[in-house]
């Protein structure tokens, strides 16, 4: 789950104090596996790589030990792989508050199986959300693995009804030229994934992204916005092919310690399959986590992903843009949507130190820094940090899914709460 409680410094307004919240309760099994990954402004629960392995769970507690030892009930014992053919369900809702979308109300839930009795888990993860702000959400996702572990097929459906302002291009806009907008959002992609050998997967898919009912106030100080400059749109379309890459060596795909993982999307958007035009992209994500001090639970996880169109000119809201990317987790210290731009080279670094003995407490700091270039054609910009300090909850010793609640700070006045479910990266 993914809030983004947010302060900014307006001309009237020097200082907006923000605050997160996040209610949890289980209406699963305790003793089933729950799943975290993030996505926008939603809690989705899914992880598609569950390695198999011995894992010490006699020693940690999580929150459903808590629970059950708060109301004087025995919990179920730990397994370590305990998802077979019959799907496991679990369902969450939570209760959150934000500056960007002040009260909202959300309910996910997951379907977790196998597919064979060695396959890696399939999932099936959907949620719905509405906000103070009337924003409404809907994304369901899946990641379904065949028997053999040979096809990977990972497809998303997503509908948004989503206010949402935009500060104009590039790193170096003001946040002063703040222009709400409005627009309804959907889309459809599938993705398919095959073995190459190793930690190496190949494949190809299609996506299509679709914003209509679009519109603008202008910007809040009476200046031209970029994004009228840009070329206003009451709808437009982002229709096209991928081909995609991945290498996967982490030791756990939930909460790694070790290991390398590298994906990169090619994205060739056409008019003949229904684009408002002809453009490019491709996507770099790349991340390496490294046990620090040797031997012990701390982690030191390193984060590039660059977003890069390549050609043609795309859609003002198909731009790359902060907190947009596929985790929707890239610019921790800003509000989404912050900074925009034809070209996005982002960086993070962030340690996780444990601060329970039982893990069921830990915490982290992070580091990072994003640059965007205007318009098409243009450089790249200044280059803005964000850092903060963050608190990690053990929501299950399992499959190692953390509650994060993270504050971060960024330039010009901005700051807020960052609250998740799953790791950031």
């Amino acid at each position: 789950m993914h809030f983004y409680p947010y302060n900014i410094s307006h001309p009237a307004q020097n200082v907006v104090r923000t605050a997160g919240i996040l209610l949890l309760v289980f209406f699963a099994s305790l003793a089933a596996p729950v799943y975290g990954q993030h996505k926008k402004y939603i809690p989705l629960l899914g992880e598609p790589t569950i390695h198999k392995a011995n894992i010490d769970t006699m020693s940690e507690e999580d929150l459903g030990d808590v629970l059950h030892s708060a109301f004087h009930t025995k919990a179920s014992p730990a397994k370590s792989d305990s998802i077979g053919a019959r799907p496991v369900v679990s369902v969450v809702p939570a209760l959150g508050y934000a500056l960007q979308s002040r009260l909202a109300v959300l309910l996910a839930g997951n379907m977790a199986f196998r597919t064979g009795p060695e396959s890696r888990v399939s999932l099936i993860t959907g949620s719905t959300a509405y906000t103070q702000n009337e924003q409404f959400t809907i994304p369901i996702q899946s990641s379904i693995w065949s028997k053999d572990n040979t096809y990977n097929f990972v497809g998303e459906i997503r509908y948004y009804k989503y206010p949402q302002s935009t500060f104009g291009l590039g790193s170096g806009s003001y946040i002063g030229n703040e222009d709400p907008m409005n627009y309804d959002y959907a889309r459809f992609a599938e993705t398919v994934l095959r073995h190459i050998g190793g930690n190496f997967y190949a494949g190809a898919g299609y996506i299509i992204d679709y914003h209509y009912n679009i519109s603008h106030q202008g910007t809040i100080n009476g200046a031209v916005s970029d994004y009228a400059a840009y070329g206003p749109e009451s709808s437009s379309t982002s229709s096209g092919l991928t081909l995609n890459g991945l290498f996967d060596s982490r030791d756990f795909a939930i909460s790694p310690s070790r290991g390398l993982y590298a994906s990169y999307q090619f994205r060739q958007n056409l008019k003949t399959l229904g684009s408002t035009s002809n453009w490019s992209s491709l996507i770099l994500d790349v991340r390496k986590y490294i046990t620090f001090p040797s031997g012990s639970k701390n982690v030191l996880a390193l984060w590039s992903y660059d977003w890069l169109t390549l050609s043609g000119k795309p859609p003002y809201l198909d731009l790359p843009s902060t907190l947009w990317d596929a985790s929707t987790n890239a610019g921790r210290g800003y509000i989404q949507g912050r900074f925009r731009g034809a070209q996005m080279v982002y960086a993070e670094t962030e340690y996780r130190y444990q601060i329970s003995r039982n893990g069921l407490l830990g915490g982290v700091f992070f580091l990072n820094a994003q640059s965007f270039s205007a318009a098409p054609g243009t450089r790249l910009q200044a280059i803005q940090p964000g850092y903060g300090p963050g608190l990690r909850i053990k929501l299950n010793k399992v499959s190692k899914t953390n509650i994060d609640v993270d504050y971060g700070f960024g330039r010009q006045g901005s700051h807020g709460f960052f609250v998740n479910v799953g790791e950031i990266f």
